[in-house]
């Protein structure tokens, strides 16, 4: 029956799906020479038609002389100035293409940085992201409309749950909205007859440290468990395959970029060439969304420190993608000490420093509120030399320029929000 719902509502809302889906389960098995040569040809298009029918590129490709026939490699991408989050904001009419579509969709970014943007995307972009989900499910023998587990977002007013409801029906799905034991134990009962479970990371987390905390079998039928949005720590991985029997992977992307990288059974971030042209400079990513028209992202500053594997890194399922070897973290709120200033993604080394050097294996949150002093919270509890191994490390990077205490047996979850690693509250 969910099965049929699924396609009566993919006819109705998202009818190229499948011609995406077909196409996507094809260019998986595409050389690197091919898929680069389909995204030069998608590049040219979105400059063709970003120049012609954007007010803003227009005006970008003109005040920097610029023509669309400059752009004659994938490397030319360069020539085109960088996007920032600002301009997507400000500039959002501007940025809009008045090229027609049958079908639009609005879609709205989390605002998880504090900035939320809205844009409307075409039906055909916004099936080739869903395809390309389900491509990444396919990797797992997963279909969308198998029984599914849900964790994104606990706090809803009634009517909003009572909405929530029906459409995690229509979806064969189910979500966990607190953690109280009545709703727990309902929740942990249908994971029996689930095929899988995505969401925010650190929820899945939780839940799979109480399913091991009362000794609950765990189900049979699980074949996938997928975080996205928020950082996967290594230290989860233990809990989440004793409760669900199978490792967490990761899905990345963003509302304005649509799927960046999924990753694969062999444990490698696939970047989704067919809908993204990626660039790592200093560390932060720049993505241009190729198959969007009705809002072009080119050369878009998207506010995350990558690395990409070298060009020689292959994998053993096969396929040539690119594959992002780390996501590092959230460019966002600066470090502040008495006299410097650091960059955020120095925490996600402190601890990966702990975890290859000491094989200890935490995680945290990081807290700022004032100048030169930092609060970082620990979940686990630590023993006397390993709290002094992790000062060392951050003495390492800090050395007196910041006051520090570490709080222990902290719980780091917040219930129906994203969890960030670090949380500044220096306006």
């Amino acid at each position: 029956m969910f099965k049929w719902l699924y396609k009566i509502g993919q006819q109705y809302r998202n009818p190229s799906i499948s011609k995406w889906y077909v196409f996507l389960k094809n260019s998986e098995k595409w050389t690197k020479k091919e898929l680069e040569i389909y995204q030069f040809k998608k590049l040219k298009e979105l400059v063709e038609i970003a120049y012609n029918h954007s007010d803003y590129y227009k005006a970008i490709f003109d005040k920097n002389n610029l023509k669309t026939n400059d752009i004659a490699t994938l490397e030319d991408i360069v020539k085109i100035p960088i996007l920032e989050k600002d301009e997507l904001l400000k500039l959002n009419k501007e940025i809009h293409t008045n090229k027609r579509f049958k079908k639009r969709f609005k879609a709205i970014t989390s605002g998880s940085t504090g900035k939320s943007l809205s844009f409307y995307r075409e039906e055909s972009a916004d099936s080739f992201n869903r395809a390309s989900i389900m491509r990444g499910y396919s990797w797992y023998n997963v279909k969308p409309w198998n029984k599914n587990g849900y964790f994104w977002g606990f706090n809803f007013s009634f009517k909003d749950k009572i909405k929530t409801t029906f459409k995690d029906y229509l979806q064969n799905r189910f979500r966990i909205f607190n953690y109280q034991e009545e709703t727990f134990n309902t929740f942990v009962k249908k994971l029996d007859k689930a095929s899988y479970i995505h969401g925010y990371s650190s929820a899945i987390y939780h839940t799979a440290k109480l399913i091991n905390q009362k000794n609950i079998p765990k189900p049979s039928g699980i074949k996938m468990v997928k975080g996205t949005s928020e950082k996967i720590f290594d230290s989860y991985q233990t809990e989440i395959k004793k409760a669900f029997g199978v490792k967490m992977i990761s899905e990345y992307g963003a509302t304005e970029s649509g799927i960046i990288a999924f990753e694969c059974k062999f444990g490698n971030m696939h970047v989704n060439m067919e809908g993204v042209l990626v660039e790592e400079i200093e560390n932060e990513l720049i993505i241009t969304n190729l198959q969007m028209h009705s809002f072009p992202v080119i050369r878009y500053k998207l506010g995350d420190y990558v690395r990409l594997a070298p060009e020689e890194k292959e994998c053993s399922c096969g396929m040539q993608h690119q594959i992002l070897e780390e996501v590092t973290g959230r460019i966002g709120s600066d470090v502040y000490g008495k006299e410097n200033v650091y960059p955020s993604f120095t925490f996600y080394y402190i601890f990966k420093n702990l975890d290859k050097k000491e094989k200890i294996q935490l995680n945290y949150q990081v807290i700022q509120k004032e100048k030169g002093k930092l609060i970082f919270k620990i979940e686990q509890k630590l023993l006397k030399f390993e709290k002094e191994l992790l000062k060392k490390e951050i003495e390492k990077y800090f050395t007196n320029d910041l006051d520090f205490i570490i709080l222990e047996h902290q719980n780091l979850l917040s219930e129906g929000k994203k969890m960030k690693s670090f949380v500044s509250e220096i306006s």
